[in-house]
């Protein structure tokens, strides 16, 4: 079977002249997160780095084989589309794409061949020249007013999207599960509902069709399984073998 992850592997971070090492080892537990492994660090300003390693926390396979660089093209050299992060829309040629785009983007992609997402410095991002190697821009929806994200924060919204391109299930399994209510169930619910609220008096008889008009509408939007209603009508006899014999 195969793997609906695979095409993650395929896709590579590229950070070029990151100032803090923490932010390198945020960057790969961001990447862990979302199962992309291809990191290569185009003139980090410190790296390796103890701060790197701390930061990782638990993701220090990702640093151990992050690749080093000293040109942008040197990381970009076997790739077959380049993408490269800006915190701001640009008045240039190149296709601009959302986040989300990205990550639908990419993925389909790399069928073609290996994908680059790049993400410049904390304080100025990508320079004009370095923007020249990318084929298409990426950039975050943020709020306006304050549009700078952490460089890892940014790396987490590119590779969630590039995760969810993948089109992820729940596994199997997981979670509370039951069979939905029959419709046999349902109406019984309901007669035994009508009779328990008679029992106690608390239906009005000259308005209880509108008023179990109104209860069905309410649990048919609820869908039932069969475990609830069980467990409604166990509610329902207690209160009625508790409620005040008149």
């Amino acid at each position: 079977m195969q793997d609906q992850f695979a095409p993650l592997s395929a896709i590579r971070i590229v950070l070029v002249a990151t100032s803090h090492p923490g932010n390198i080892g945020a960057v790969a537990r961001a990447m862990k997160n979302m199962g992309l492994s291809d990191l290569v660090l185009v003139n980090p300003h410190q790296f390796p780095s103890y701060e790197a390693s701390a930061r990782a926390s638990g993701a220090a396979d990702i640093l151990d084989q992050a690749r080093v660089v000293t040109q942008l093209a040197d990381a970009l050299s076997d790739c077959h589309q380049v993408i490269g992060a800006s915190a701001r829309l640009r008045k240039v040629s190149w296709p601009q794409l959302s986040s989300r785009e990205v990550g639908e983007y990419a993925v389909k992609e790399v069928a073609k061949g290996r994908v680059a997402l790049v993400f410049g410095r904390e304080d100025s991002g990508l320079t004009n020249e370095e923007l020249d190697q990318c084929h298409i821009l990426g950039h975050i929806a943020s709020n306006p007013e304050y549009s700078s994200l952490n460089l890892a924060a940014a790396v987490q919204v590119f590779a969630y999207e590039c995760r969810m391109a993948c089109n992820p299930l729940v596994p199997d399994g997981l979670g509370y599960r039951f069979d939905a209510a029959t419709h046999a169930q349902m109406e019984g619910f309901y007669s035994h509902l009508e009779q328990a609220l008679t029992d106690i008096e608390y239906l009005d008889p000259a308005k209880h069709e509108r008023f179990m008009r109104r209860m069905r509408r309410l649990f048919n939007r609820a869908k039932l399984d069969a475990k609830e209603v069980t467990i409604l009508r166990g509610i329902l006899t207690a209160a009625v073998r508790s409620a005040p014999k008149s």
